[in-house]
C-alpha cells in the first residue's frame, strides 16, 4: 500500500469511528448500522449491564443501542488519540474514549473512561466499517441524581422540554419546582 492510500485509509477509519459515536449520541439508528460490517461484534467484556456482554451482528448491535440508549438516556462520547494500523483491507485501532450517560429514567449519571480496541474491514464498496469493538475500562463512576438537588437539564436531545427532563432526572429525589429546579426542602 502506498503512503497516500494508507493516509487516506487512516482518515476514513477515523471518520467511521466518529460517525459511529455521533450516531449513538444522536440516536441515528439507521445510520449507525452503516458504520458496521454485517457480522460485526461488540464485545464489552464488562459487567456494565450486569453480565459480560458480546453482541454479534449489525442488526443486533443496532437493536441493543436502540434499547439501551433510547428515550430517557442522554449520552456523550469523545474518542481521541487513535493508533491505527492498516494492512490491506483490514485495520486495527486503539482509541482513548470518555463517555457520559445521563439516565433520566433511572435518575443517575455515569461517567467513564476506556480504551477501545477495534478491528475494521474495507468492504466491496470501498468503505471502511467496524468489524469488532471491545474495550478496557480505566474507570467508571456513578452518582444518583437525587444526591444532586441542584441538577437541572436545561436542554435535551429532541427538544424535550427541560422541565420534563429535569423532573424525570430527579424522580425519587424530590419534586421539581418552577423551571425544573428541585422544590425547596424544609430544614
Amino acid at each position: 500500500m502506498n503512503t497516500i492510500e494508507g493516509i487516506c485509509s487512516v482518515e476514513e477509519i477515523r471518520q467511521v469511528k466518529y460517525r459511529y459515536l455521533r450516531c449513538v449520541d444522536l440516536k441515528l439508528w439507521d445510520e449507525l448500522g452503516d458504520t458496521l460490517t454485517e457480522g460485526a461484534i461488540l464485545d464489552f467484556g464488562t459487567t456494565d449491564f450486569g453480565t459480560s456482554l458480546e453482541i454479534a451482528g449489525r442488526s443486533e448491535i443496532v437493536a441493543f443501542n436502540r434499547a439501551k440508549f433510547g428515550p430517557g438516556t442522554l449520552t456523550a462520547h469523545t474518542a481521541a488519540q487513535p493508533e491505527i494500523t492498516v494492512d490491506g483491507d483490514t485495520a486495527t485501532g486503539v482509541w482513548s474514549l470518555q463517555d457520559t450517560l445521563v439516565a433520566t429514567r433511572h435518575s443517575m449519571i455515569i461517567t467513564a473512561a476506556a480504551f477501545h480496541y477495534d478491528r475494521y474491514e474495507r468492504g466491496a464498496d470501498g468503505r471502511w466499517r467496524i468489524a469488532r469493538s471491545s474495550h478496557a475500562r480505566s474507570y467508571e463512576a456513578m452518582v444518583s441524581l437525587s444526591d444532586l438537588p441542584s441538577f437541572r437539564i436545561i436542554s435535551a436531545l429532541g427538544g424535550e422540554p427541560a422541565e420534563k427532563a429535569t423532573a424525570d432526572a430527579i424522580a425519587g429525589g424530590g419534586e421539581a419546582g418552577p423551571g425544573g429546579r428541585p422544590a425547596p426542602r424544609g430544614r
